[in-house]
């Protein structure tokens, strides 16, 4: 049985991802930083639970001995953007502030996370990072910028751990998803449209399209695919 962690599986795409996997007979621990959340999560999905904050380095090591000793899967998908919980910034102090929290949101946490497991990763084990339409010149300012860096540190991962242990480093990234916490309610039928009007098939992605997506990258079928952006978005933006 393979042992599958999700950072940020509490809610939204994570808590779908992390359905997926349970449902195909994989034991999961789910992670986050709201253990009440995470708690409620767990139990529904018969998972097991670490409650921590995967941007801070000292509680990243403190949740060690509560994560797996083998790991076959890691999926990053703590995140989201942070510009959404704060005020506009208004002098340089308070812009570096806010570009601070999404790159400690959506890439540090990542980083950190993968490299405190990377000892622990099993045989050909699978990565799969969750990045964002944003990363390709869609706005979304510092979100974008982080979501583009994880992409740059997702390259060059796939590298580090693929001839040494054969294992696949990849990352998806998703356009409009709904169902989510991640618009905190802001996002208004208007802009919805608009989003979904950018696509090709006509829909907004649901959390359920992204599960599926990285359940085929943390396959053995997918073991030749390493190092790339799937891009899930119904076209909105194209990978080519």
């Amino acid at each position: 049985m393979r042992e599958v962690v999700v950072t940020g599986g509490a809610t939204g795409i994570g808590y779908a991802i992390a359905r997926e996997f349970t449902q195909t007979g994989h034991r999961v621990t789910i992670t986050g930083r709201r253990e009440h959340v995470l708690k409620d999560a767990a139990q529904r999905l018969g998972a097991r639970y670490v409650a921590f904050d995967a941007a801070d380095p000292v509680a990243v090591e403190g949740a060690l001995p509560l994560l797996p000793e083998t790991v076959h899967v890691l999926v990053n998908n703590a995140g989201g953007n942070t510009d959404l919980d704060r005020e506009a910034a208004g002098d340089l102090a308070s812009v570096a502030e806010a570009w601070r929290a999404n790159l400690e949101a959506n890439l540090l946490s990542a980083v950190l996370v993968t490299t405190a497991l990377l000892p622990r990763l099993g045989d050909r084990a699978r990565i799969v990072n969750l990045g964002s339409i944003a990363a390709r010149g869609t706005g979304s300012g510092s979100y974008g910028a982080a979501k583009a860096a994880l992409e740059s540190w997702t390259a060059d991962l796939a590298a580090e751990i693929g001839r040494k242990r054969g294992a696949t480093a990849n990352l998806v990234a998703p356009g409009l998803v709904v169902d989510t916490e991640f618009f905190r309610g802001r996002l208004d039928d208007e802009g919805v449209r608009r989003r979904v009007e950018a696509t090709r098939n006509g829909r907004a992605g649901t959390p359920q399209d992204i599960a599926s997506t990285v359940a085929f990258l943390a396959s053995p079928a997918a073991g030749h695919i390493t190092g790339q952006v799937i891009h899930v978005n119904g076209g909105a933006h194209l990978g080519r």
